[in-house]
């Protein structure tokens, strides 16, 4: 059975005018496809414009370049009763549960607003009765329903954010970090909670978050983002199991193993220099800055999208045998087991 593609992001960049001349390119070039039913996790640091891709994704922001097709449709591209019809499909849980939350609305009419907007239901009972639905939905009560953002904790925050994304039925779910503000106790509950509400809502999610042990936990592929660009993209297993970018084996390595003789065995990779700025980022490979094997080549060319194996991409110029034949590819260091 062939895999449906609910969205496809194709060269899809997102830049923003400084003034004076600068830009700054939060999303350079970056494409992929996400599957009907599955979790894509998107990863990297904070600053490399996985947060702005999933916004320009939903369209909140305008896109610079490429396209995002939902559903075979242009995102960018619809009419005003089109994306109407859009937002009913796809929907976003924000980051932070503390400022995307109206504090002077009570929990009922924050969830159902999107009701009201749409028009789904006649009567204020039958509301009612779905905004209870949807909490409990959630893991709350129906008497929460009376209350106000403050008199929650963070976690109960994001159950009233989720809330929310559900209340139209949509296909889709962007989740911007949904759980990077919440304590670590509380991060493994939602988590589970997104889960049942996928196997439960044949939901899709693309999953944004910067902890890469998580990610594996929740998504079924993942794609990792450098400074704008995409530079890996496989599933989860092959991608802890046989890393072929640098900066995925650098991710990789800083996560703790819960076995002290492992540990304390084992080598993490520390990245020399800050992340470069995206204003001024750098030639060829953004990545050369940082990269323990950089080498001449990598200031000049910019390395291509390859697909090394079977659903397993890189931009990488020790995976491009032409690159590797050239006199100026001499790494710096050993570098990584090519596939």
């Amino acid at each position: 059975m062939s895999k449906q593609v609910i969205l496809s992001v194709n060269d899809l960049k997102r830049h923003f005018d400084m003034g004076h001349g600068q830009t700054l390119k939060a999303v350079d070039g970056i494409s992929f496809e996400i599957y009907r039913g599955e979790t894509f996790g998107l990863v990297g640091e904070s600053g490399c414009g996985k947060s702005t891709a999933g916004r320009t994704i939903l369209g909140l922001y305008n896109k610079t370049g490429g396209d995002v097709l939902f559903e075979g449709q242009s995102v960018h591209d619809m009419t005003e009763k089109e994306r109407y019809q859009f937002l009913k499909k796809a929907q976003m849980v924000f980051q932070d549960p503390y400022a995307s939350l109206n504090p002077r609305s009570t929990v009922f009419e924050i969830i159902a607003e999107p009701l009201e907007i749409h028009g789904k239901y006649k009567t204020k009972a039958e509301m009612r009765a779905r905004v209870n639905e949807l909490l409990v939905d959630v893991g709350l009560n129906a008497d929460h329903a009376n209350r106000y953002p403050h008199e929650f904790s963070g976690g109960q925050r994001q159950r009233i954010g989720i809330a929310r994304s559900l209340a139209l039925d949509p296909d889709f779910i962007i989740a911007d970090e949904p759980i990077s503000a919440l304590d670590v106790s509380v991060q493994a509950q939602v988590v589970k909670l997104l889960q049942r509400l996928q196997r439960e809502k044949g939901l899709t999610y693309l999953f944004i978050a910067h902890d890469l042990s998580m990610v594996k936990y929740i998504s079924n592929r993942i794609g990792v983002m450098y400074l704008g660009h995409m530079v890996e993209l496989t599933t989860s297993a092959r991608l802890y199991d046989k890393p072929l970018h640098p900066y995925t084996e650098a991710l990789l390595s800083a996560i703790p193993i819960p076995d002290p003789d492992i540990e304390e065995s084992r080598e993490r990779i520390i990245l020399r220099g800050e992340l470069p700025s995206p204003i001024d980022p750098p030639s060829g490979c953004v990545f050369r800055t940082r990269c323990p094997y950089a080498m001449p080549v990598c200031a000049e060319l910019k390395p291509k999208w390859l697909e090394k194996e079977d659903d397993h991409f890189v931009a990488c110029h020790l995976h491009d045998e032409a690159v590797m034949k050239r006199p100026d590819a001499i790494p710096d260091a050993v570098p990584v087991a090519s596939s």
